[in-house]
This record gives C-alpha cells, sequence and structure tokens, in this order.
C-alpha cells in the first residue's frame, strides 16, 4: 500500500467522527467558552462589555444575601424530587412488568405527562391550585375538608412552604415516566431463567427481589438516577410558570436565580451560570467514577 493511501485511510475515520464532534463543539463547547468569558467580564444591564472584571462577579455572587438559602434549597429541591421520583417509578415499573389486562394502555396513559410541554403541566397544576376557582380548591371545599379550618379557599402558591412543596410534586410528576421506562427497559432486560433457577433452589420473593433482581437493575437504576439529578437539578419552567421564584427568592433555585440576576446583573449571572455547571459537572464526575468502580468490581 502506498504511502498517499495509507494516509487517507488513517483519515478515513475523521469523516464519520467529524460532524459529531463539529456538533459537539459548536453546541457544547463553544457556549461553556462564552459563559466562563462573560463571567469575567463588566457588562452593562444593557448587555455592553464595558471590560475586564477579573473574580468581581463572583465576589459580588457570593455576597448576595440570598445565595445560601438557595443554595440550600436546591439541595433539597433535588434530594426530594429524585428520591421520590425514584422510589415511585420503581414501583411503577415493577407494576408494568407484570400481566394485567389493560397494561399496554396503562403503559400509553404514563407517557402523557412526559410528552407534555412541561411548561404547559406548570400552569395547568397553577390554574388548579388558584385560591379563587381551582379545582383543587374548589374539590377541597365540596368535601368539606376547607371548612374544618374555617376558611374558604387556600392560597397554595402564596406561602413560600405550601407553593415549594407544590411544585415538588409537580417535578415528581413530570419525572417519573421517564424513569419507569428506564427501570423497565431493566426489568425486561433480565434473563427469566435466573429467576427459575432461584426458585429451584427455594429462594424466596424477598430474596430473589434483593439479591437477582435489584443488582441486575443497578445500571438501569444508575442512568435514571444522573438524568434525573442533571433534570431536575435544571428545572426552571415548573418554579418559574407557578410562582416566579417568589415571593423574593423564597422558592427559587439556583436555576431560576440565574435567570433573574440576568435581568440586571449580566456578568453576576454568568458567575451564577458557571456554579450551576460546576456543580453538575460534579454530580457527572461522581458517576463515572462509580461506573468505573463497579467494572473493576466486575
Amino acid at each position: 500500500m502506498s504511502a498517499s493511501r495509507l494516509r487517507a485511510s488513517s483519515f478515513a475515520p475523521l469523516l464519520w467522527v467529524g460532524p459529531a464532534m463539529a456538533l459537539i463543539a459548536l453546541v457544547v463547547l463553544w457556549p461553556v467558552v462564552i459563559m466562563i468569558r462573560t463571567a469575567f467580564q463588566h457588562i452593562s444591564p444593557d448587555g455592553f462589555i464595558l471590560g475586564w472584571a477579573g473574580w468581581r462577579n463572583f465576589r459580588y455572587l457570593f455576597e448576595e444575601p440570598d445565595l445560601y438559602g438557595i443554595l440550600i434549597r436546591t439541595v433539597i429541591w433535588v434530594i426530594v424530587v429524585v428520591a421520590a421520583t425514584m422510589l415511585i417509578s420503581l414501583a411503577m415499573a415493577q407494576l408494568f412488568n407484570q400481566n394485567f389486562p389493560g397494561r399496554r394502555v396503562a403503559r400509553w396513559a404514563l407517557i402523557a405527562p412526559w410528552a407534555a410541554s412541561v411548561m404547559m403541566t406548570s400552569i395547568v397544576f397553577r390554574w388548579a391550585l388558584d385560591p379563587n376557582n381551582g379545582v383543587i380548591n374548589v374539590f377541597l371545599h365540596d368535601i368539606g375538608w376547607l371548612a374544618r379550618f374555617n376558611t374558604d379557599a387556600s392560597d397554595w402558591l402564596g406561602s413560600p412552604g405550601t407553593a415549594f412543596a407544590w411544585m415538588m410534586v409537580v417535578a415528581v410528576f413530570v419525572s417519573i415516566p421517564f424513569a419507569t421506562y428506564a427501570l423497565l427497559a431493566g426489568l425486561q432486560s433480565i434473563p427469566t431463567d435466573i429467576y427459575e433457577a432461584a426458585k429451584v433452589d427455594g429462594a424466596g420473593a424477598w430474596r430473589t427481589y434483593r439479591t437477582i433482581t435489584l443488582p441486575l437493575l443497578r445500571p438501569a437504576f444508575v442512568v435514571a438516577l444522573l438524568i434525573n439529578v442533571i433534570n431536575v437539578f435544571n428545572s426552571f419552567p415548573i418554579i418559574w410558570e407557578m410562582t416566579r421564584g417568589g415571593p423574593g427568592h423564597q422558592t427559587s433555585t439556583t436555576t431560576t436565580f440565574m435567570y433573574q440576576l440576568k435581568q440586571s446583573y449580566i456578568g453576576e449571572s454568568a458567575a451564577m451560570s458557571v456554579l450551576n455547571f460546576a456543580l453538575v459537572m460534579i454530580v457527572v464526575m461522581l458517576y463515572l467514577r462509580a461506573t468505573a468502580k463497579r467494572r473493576e468490581d466486575i
């Protein structure tokens, strides 16, 4: 084989991976570079670059009086929503893995919250929680629940505590379909002969589930967990459409707080974006470390 033909064959794989690498560089890497550069610039509220700011934007960010409360609230938001989502999804995946009448229709129905726009779902829940004529208040009034508390309506979204709880309910509602289908795929990939062998050995249902199902389901569970953590952490439409992060910043997470800063302090908002990006990368690195350790154990 001639040298020119050898060089041509060595560059042939670039024809396949080149477009993907260019797309990643354009869609992922370039915005990250712009985000980091913006975090170190002094930018007016109108968007004009006024010079280099150094670490000033980060200093202003960490001097924000609401930041630490927002960080704690974000951690609570992610842990509660993801934990509830994974527990409910695991139960639903077990249910949908069984044979029962109407299983196909039930699976189709589960797709609805996933297929619908998260923003529209949030708006519907906001309407349902309206203190005057929302269907939830109407229902509670009809069953006499509100009368026990000597009130005609409850402003669910007017109080930070109840508003944050309802937003977590909506976040779990829209997160369940993906996690359920991911876990269901993991359950269906487990060979049936393993269960038959366990049954022959006299293993009970709980022992079989604990020693066979859960270990073999772990890869699908970890993937669903990671994607849910990232999605919930970056969740914006639910919080913004239901409360705008208010009153004040009492229902804000780091994502909505970043958007609120952008309206007046673009550089500080970019610094918040860098912080969010760093937190997501930490989660991804923990996932990669966990998967690498599992491969070593295997």
